[in-house]
């Protein structure tokens, strides 16, 4: 396995690239405030005629969350459009309309139903689960939803997960995602459809609008995907072909920056252990 080249900051690549799919939690922000310098990092990329799709496993549709990003800072210069896991998975849910489905998430996704039609019940006169991640991010963990789980598998219902994400970082703090449920959920023999990211779905709804945007379909040698997450940002990317650039300070910052420096060594460990490369990398995404 070939390890990444690290780069000093974005400006090093932008000859090379002109489109970026850039993944937002642990990229841009930590869910409480926005990164100065990533921001100001983006804002240039597009100052010099590029493009940059925020690429996110949020399960809400894109204005909500473009809604959260001014809250927290994110300027409005630093990315051209959002595209979320919400929105490529509503089209999974709108072929199940109306259901029923036994719906599990926090009321902040919400706005993932509207206009599709569906009607929601319990588990036991549902026909298949909707999930968006845990009903209290804070304090569960996938574990508590293995009883109810090992019953709606018994009853053949399958899962739509609308966030692939297994954890955030939130402040300082490790919180399950949608992703950690389905993954039990999948592990009790569930059947299980995503549509965001490591799943081709998402890419194809970003480079579609990246396309719009530039107006003439986008040249995939000339797209980078930056995200800190194996899983779901170098997994995607690598299924899709697409070059990434791999940004060690979110979700594996406290293995791969323990030492003060990027730990080339444990990040090619992290890699192997997930079966995923990048092509660049860098401790965060600065200009």
């Amino acid at each position: 396995m070939t390890s990444p080249k690290i780069v000093a900051g974005l400006s090093a690549l932008t000859d090379r690239y002109d489109v970026l799919l850039c993944d937002v939690w642990g990229v841009i922000h930590n869910g409480r405030e926005a990164f100065p310098a990533t921001c100001e990092a983006l804002a240039k990329f597009r100052e010099g005629g590029g493009e940059v799709m925020l690429i996110t496993n949020a399960p809400r549709p894109f204005a909500p969350v473009v809604e959260q990003l001014d809250g927290l800072g994110v300027p409005r210069e630093a990315y051209s459009r959002v595209v979320t896991s919400g929105d490529a998975t509503r089209r999974l849910l709108a072929a199940r309309a109306p259901g029923p489905a036994w719906k599990i998430g926090n009321p902040k996704d919400e706005p993932l139903y509207e206009g599709l039609g569906l009607v929601f019940a319990p588990l036991e006169e549902a026909a298949f689960i909707s999930c968006t991640g845990p009903f209290d991010d804070e304090r569960e963990n996938p574990d508590d939803y293995r009883e109810r789980f090992a019953r709606a598998v018994q009853r053949g219902m399958p899962m739509i997960c609308a966030n692939p994400d297994i954890v955030v970082q939130r402040g300082d703090k490790l919180i399950y995602c949608g992703g950690a449920l389905a993954q039990l959920y999948e592990a009790l023999d569930g059947q299980v459809f995503m549509a965001g990211k490591p799943h081709a779905a998402i890419y194809e709804l970003a480079l579609a609008e990246a396309g719009k945007l530039k107006g003439a379909e986008v040249d995939r040698r000339r797209v980078l995907c930056v995200g800190d997450g194996p899983r779901t940002d170098l997994r995607g990317a690598n299924a899709q072909g697409l070059d990434v650039l791999f940004i060690a300070a979110g979700i594996h910052g406290q293995e791969i920056l323990a030492k003060g420096f990027l730990d080339t060594a444990m990040m090619d460990h992290v890699f192997e252990t997930e079966g995923v490369t990048a092509t660049w990398a860098m401790p965060e995404l600065v200009w």
